[in-house]
Formats: structure tokens, sequence, C-alpha cells
């Protein structure tokens, strides 16, 4: 019996343990997810979200509006090596551990809960949850998990992204029209993009007008949550990530707005056709107030009543007989 009291003891003890980590994790956690829900509630999310055809796992060219680089997409259809055509119907990635981690996020799977475990019984990393190094040792397992699974898929997604796919992107377009301050994308200037395997597409005057347009068009529906409306002006995939964040946002009874959208610069990328689907990759600097309020009270719940500024990259396909829709964003670092 008292060999019994004493397991039951420890056990009992590991597990408020184990309760105390978890409150000081999600402590830790919530001011971060409010902060980026808050930063990041206009359209897209803040994610880089999408398909840019075959070249979706190669990155744009930099832009004198956004110099920097681009962020690689967290939410897309297209698998490596394929293009947005062959990859619509494919299931929305799961995420690291979801349906679409596969082996790696299985394996990470595997590593984290084997990890928790252990140090649930005694026997993790720094050998249980007896105090502050418990708690430390429990969260820097999770980013040491976090770091190698991320190492071993850029690892896989350079050995299985076809080289000519990086090619486009080194051999893209050359620098786009210069803009200046008197107008907004292009500069009213046309351009060529031009990509090892896909051929030249000429961008006119006209298209740099569609593109600022649907800029402003897009962050209206999106205000409006006209659902309708958006798959008017994005591509069915891109339609599915709106929904999926609107979704959220009614289940936290907000509503996002942004208005005052105003573009501020912008400049082409690239630009190419693939089969019969014209591609143009332009790089947007615009103005914007992006506020979250109550969805019954109207009151102020994230973001602000000021502008602020946004340096996003975005592409657009345009189909046979049909005029360009968003096929995806891209934050820039």
């Amino acid at each position: 019996m008292p060999g019994i009291w004493k397991t039951q003891m420890n056990f009992s003890q590991r597990s408020r343990s184990l309760f105390k980590t978890i409150a000081v994790v999600l402590a830790l956690a919530l001011p971060t997810a409010l902060a980026i829900s808050s930063a990041d509630a206009r359209v897209g999310g803040g994610f880089s979200s999408g398909s840019r055809g075959s070249r979706t796992y190669s990155a744009p060219p930099s832009t004198s509006t956004a110099p920097g680089s681009t962020s690689q997409f967290n939410r897309t259809y297209t698998q490596p090596g394929a293009g947005m055509n062959s990859a619509a119907a494919a299931p929305a990635r799961g995420g690291l551990f979801g349906r679409g981690g596969g082996f790696l996020g299985g394996l990470a799977a595997g590593f984290l809960g084997a990890g928790l475990l252990g140090m649930l019984f005694g026997g993790g990393l720094f050998g249980g949850l007896g105090g502050l190094s418990s708690i430390l040792g429990l969260i820097i397992q999770i980013v040491l998990v976090v770091v190698v699974v991320r190492l071993a898929m850029s690892w896989w997604q350079r050995r299985h992204t076809p080289r000519a796919a990086y090619a486009s992107a080194d051999a893209g377009a050359g620098p786009g029209p210069q803009t200046n301050n008197r107008s907004g994308l292009g500069g009213g200037l046309g351009g060529f993009g031009f990509g090892a395997n896909n051929a030249p597409l000429e961008i006119k005057p006209d298209d740099y007008e569609a593109f600022e347009r649907l800029l402003g068009d897009v962050q209206a529906a999106w205000s409006n949550e006209d659902v309708a409306k958006l798959h008017t002006l994005a591509t069915p995939e891109m339609v599915s990530y709106f929904e999926q964040d609107l979704a959220q946002n009614r289940a936290r009874n907000a509503v996002n707005k942004v208005t005052n959208v105003k573009l501020l610069q912008g400049d082409l990328a690239e630009a190419w056709r693939e089969g019969e689907t014209d591609y143009a990759t332009v790089a947007l600097r615009f103005a914007l107030t992006d506020k979250t309020v109550d969805r019954n009270t109207g009151a102020l719940v994230a973001g602000s009543e000021q502008p602020g500024e946004v340096t996003e990259v975005w592409t657009f396909a345009r189909r046979p007989s049909a005029g360009w829709e968003l096929s995806a964003i891209q934050q820039t670092n």
C-alpha cells in the first residue's frame, strides 16, 4: 500500500506540474498570437497564400518596391514540380503536423509527442517537470524539434523542386517599369517578363490599371464579407483561404474592416505565360486603415483607426476570354 500511495502522489505532482507548464506556455504564447492577429488582420491574414503556376516554389525577382525577399507560401494547393492547373483540386495543406505534412510532419509529431510524454513521466530532455528548468526544457525541446524539421523540409523541398523552377526566377524579368511619384503601379508604362521555360508576356497600361483596381476591390469585398464578389476577383484557391479566415473572424464575433486603400508604389517583378494562362507578379506598397471591430457593438478589437502602410507581392492570373484575378499574396521580408 505505501508503494501505491507514493506512486499516485508522484503522478499527481507531475500532473500538477504539467498543468502549470501548459498554463505558462499559453500565457507566453497568447500575447504573441494576439499581436499577430492585430497586425495582420487584413485580407490574406498576413500569410503567403496561393499559387504562381510552375513558379510557386521559386522566389519572384526583387523590385524597387520590394527590394527584399518574399516569404515562402504558408498555404498553397500546388505541389512541388506541379503547376496550378494540375493541383487545383488538391486539398489544402494541413500544416506541419496535418495531413499535408507527410513523412516529415509525422516524424516531427512523433518526436514532439514522445518528448512531451517523456517529460510527463520523468524521462524528458531535462528529466521531468520538477521546476523552472523543466519548463525551459519543454520550450527548448519544442524549438529544437521545429528547427530540425524546418531544416529537413527545406532540404526535401530543394531536392524535389525541378531546377528549371529556380532557373526561371534567375532568368526572370529584368527590372520592371520604374515607378514615379505621380502614378501607382508601373508608372503607366508597359513591361516584359521572360522565363526559361515560359513565353514572354507584355504587361500593358490597361493591365496595371486592372491590378490597381483589384487591389481595392479585393479589400472591399473582404471587408464586406462578400464571398460571391470575391469569387469574381480571385481564384477558387484564394477564395477558399478567404472563407477560412472569415469563418475564424465570425467564430470570434469580429469583423475586419480595411478601408482607405491607396496604392503608393508598384512595379512588375515578372510576367509569363503557361499554356493558356497568363501570370503577372507585381510588388505593391499601399496605404490602408486596418481595424477589427466587434460584430455586434462595433467596438475596436484590434488594429487602429490610423492609416498604415503595407508592402506585399501579389500574383494575378488571366485565362482566355477572362480578366485578371488574384492568384497569390506573398509577404515581404
